[in-house]
């Protein structure tokens, strides 16, 4: 078939996180600021569904175009090939954005585009003044203008990637799975290694390891809108699903430990660990972070740690930082990697980051601290674990 536009979109910064998957998937791709431009085929959309871990949505790119005016914007979404994509009984909604462009009603650019559509179905279907149903498979369309350059585009996912389907409940501040497995690819992380998930609340960054570890396509347990579209090829998500079952490793022995000190979090997280059958690869602990005693002699410590913007008090949060800081130094062989949006966490914790990494928990701005533990010796020689 002829070649599409993509994109996935993705949070601030960690947009090259998104390109390395895509390009690991076979697919070429270009960098924007919270987008990645994918060259592929609608055959391609439930491989990227499937296997992106860190994009929070796949949309198809209908067209792109100047519009400074209401009459530019209808005309160019008329022409659009809209028979090819959507069948009469489509159920689309039109989204809305608009950025430093003439046309900054977001409503009326919504109208109007909406408007362009029902011609251009009653055209192509010669149905003429004919109601469409809008009872068949759902197409959620979005007009974006930016710099009035109009993109029509039409997300292929439905509810955004980061629901996997095992989070059904979570705890009062969780960590998105999209960002917890950005978290996991920026460490020094490799599935022989052990993983000590210290803060684990739902379990997220430690079922995300199990899921990476053994291989396992983050989109394998839901659902996507576009596997109704009859545009893409039922052929198409049969052999993505396939083979996404195929290249798994099931059964895979994984050193993954899940630790909280609310039995409540650990309980939820044992749960969510099971919808997302990985719950034979990680231990869950009820403990405290800062009694860590890690078995290995070398690993990774991860943790999204309490901020103190809603749960704790400031000085509730420096004595947790100070006392993971003293128990973590103990093991020199493991690289430790916090995210938080407390500005003194190096303070706190007792040493300066080796590199930290501005990312966004949602709306948070957080950095990401991470300190390089030694690597395992090697022919009498000692080393430390080189930066990302």
């Amino acid at each position: 078939m002829a070649k599409r536009k993509l994109i996935a979109t993705a949070a601030m910064g960690i947009e090259a996180l998104v390109a390395k998957e895509v390009r690991d998937l076979g697919y070429t791709c270009e960098i924007e600021n919270g987008r990645v431009y994918i060259d592929a085929e609608m055959e391609d959309i439930p491989r990227l569904n499937l296997w992106l871990r860190t994009a929070d949505r796949v949309k198809l790119v209908v067209a792109e175009f100047k519009a400074t005016t209401f009459t530019e914007l209808f005309d160019g979404v008329v022409e659009l090939p809209w028979k090819d994509l959507m069948p009469w009984d489509a159920r689309f909604i039109v989204d809305g954005r608009s950025v430093k462009s003439k046309l900054f009603s977001i409503r009326d650019c919504q109208k109007i585009t909406e408007k362009a559509i029902v011609d251009a179905m009653q055209r192509g279907y010669d149905k003429p003044g004919e109601w469409l149903p809008k009872t068949g498979a759902y197409y959620p369309i979005e007009v974006a203008l930016l710099k009035d350059v109009a993109t029509i585009t039409i997300d292929t996912s439905g509810d955004a990637l980061h629901r996997r389907g095992y989070r059904e409940l979570h705890s009062q501040a969780p960590l998105k799975e999209t960002m917890a497995a950005a978290m996991i690819q920026l460490t020094n992380w490799k599935p022989d290694m052990p993983f000590y998930d210290v803060f684990t609340g739902s379990g997220t960054l430690a079922i995300e390891a199990a899921l990476i570890g053994r291989n396992i396509a983050p989109g394998l347990n839901r659902e996507f809108c576009s596997q109704d579209w009859p545009c893409v090829p039922k052929k198409a998500w049969y052999d993505a699903i396939n083979e996404a079952n195929d290249t798994a490793e099931w059964d895979k022995p994984l050193k993954i430990y899940g630790i909280d000190l609310d039995p409540r979090m650990v309980k939820l997280a044992k749960d969510n660990a099971e919808l997302a059958d990985v719950r034979d690869a990680i231990t869950f602990v009820h403990s405290d972070a800062a009694a860590l005693k890690p078995k290995e002699e070398y690993g990774v410590i991860i943790g999204n740690p309490p901020y103190g913007e809603r749960l704790q008090t400031e000085e509730e949060i420096i004595d947790l930082y100070e006392r993971i800081g003293q128990q973590f130094a103990k093991y020199p062989g493991y690289s430790v990697y916090m995210l938080t949006s407390y500005e003194d966490f190096e303070k706190a914790y007792g040493r300066p980051a080796t590199k930290r990494r501005k990312l966004y928990n949602g709306n948070i701005e957080t950095q990401y601290y991470q300190y390089y533990g030694l690597r395992p010796k090697r022919r009498s020689t000692e080393t430390f674990v080189e930066g990302k």
